[in-house]
């Protein structure tokens, strides 16, 4: 037989009465369902979390420097290394290649009104501004608004200059092609027609090479020369790196790297888009030529066969 469990008293608390003289008892208050609640939540009677307690301080530590260390290898991979002179370019001098004489420039509405008097004057590192390449077309429809004023400008104050064409992946190539040869009219001394690809889209690697093929193909036809083909560096590695592609002049875009590590055939290497010159507010994309102005001049556009110079007369 168990023995019953005595009942257990409310406890009472004794108040004095100020009004009559006597004492009263008041029962202390039950723990109410939001102290309980604020308890389960983690919260001391202060308000304050008790997460931290539940952990020992050894195991707080590791994971602070666990983060710390994750965070410095971030930090580096992304902005020390090769972008360490993406911050020299941006919020110092442009860095020049070193060995190469020939600079030039690209330029499109982004730069919006280019003072070409100024420019015209103007250096890259030690050298003066020796070519200018001016966008003119993208996919089949749109015209750089500043092509035609850039195009008449650069050859009026004695640049070499270039056009080139944006491609659109999933734009037919003919169309774009064609698009091009209707507003660009290159004449002899202009660089050869360039093909910008840098996007595959949703095109496959020999979707992206046929379509490339034919934009070439279409227009070496009209003007008898190789077009150049403007590509970045691992773009060309993945997309672009077969034989047939290596027999066009490579115009490669690298950025904040003091040497190329592509070891095949190019021309030109655009090797910054933060550099800095008189006749143009904020940044321009910078290239270098590889060769000397002679060979700039050999790569141009001949003049037409057929034509006879006329004779000097005594």
């Amino acid at each position: 037989m168990c023995a019953r469990t005595p009942q257990r008293k409310k406890e009472k608390k004794v108040t004095a009465d100020a009004g009559r003289g006597r004492s009263v008892s008041k029962s202390v208050p039950k723990r109410t369902a939001r102290s309980r609640k604020t308890r389960r939540s983690g919260k001391n009677k202060t308000g304050k979390w008790l997460f931290f307690k539940r952990w020992p301080s050894w195991t707080i530590l590791l994971g602070a420097c666990l983060l710390a260390a994750l965070y410095i290898l971030f930090f580096y991979h992304f902005f020390v290394t090769d972008s360490s002179l993406r911050w020299k370019a941006i919020y110092g001098d442009p860095i020049y290649p070193e060995g190469y004489d020939i600079h030039g420039i690209d330029v499109s509405h982004y730069q919006e009104d280019i003072d070409w008097e100024q420019l015209r004057n103007a250096s890259l590192d030690t050298a003066p501004v020796s070519f200018v390449f001016i966008k003119a077309t993208e996919g089949a429809t749109l015209l750089d608004e500043n092509f035609n004023l850039n195009f008449y400008e650069a050859k009026q104050n004695d640049f070499v200059r270039g056009a080139y064409h944006f491609f659109i992946p999933g734009v037919d190539a003919t169309q774009q092609a064609r698009f091009f040869l209707k507003q660009v009219h290159l004449e002899p001394g202009d660089l050869p027609p360039v093909l910008d690809v840098e996007k595959a889209g949703d095109l496959s690697v020999g979707q992206l090479q046929k379509a490339v093929r034919t934009w070439l193909a279409v227009v070496e036809k009209e003007y008898r020369v190789k077009p150049i083909i403007y590509t970045g560096y691992k773009f060309k590695l993945k997309y672009l790196n077969t034989p047939e592609f290596d027999a066009y002049p490579y115009w490669i875009a690298h950025y904040y790297v003091k040497e190329l590590a592509y070891k095949g055939e190019w021309s030109f290497w655009q090797h910054t888009d933060c550099g800095k010159v008189k006749g143009i507010n904020g940044d321009v994309d910078c290239n270098i030529f590889n060769g000397s102005l002679e060979e700039l001049m050999q790569l141009t556009i001949p003049e037409p066969d057929g034509i006879i110079e006329p004779e000097d007369t005594l």
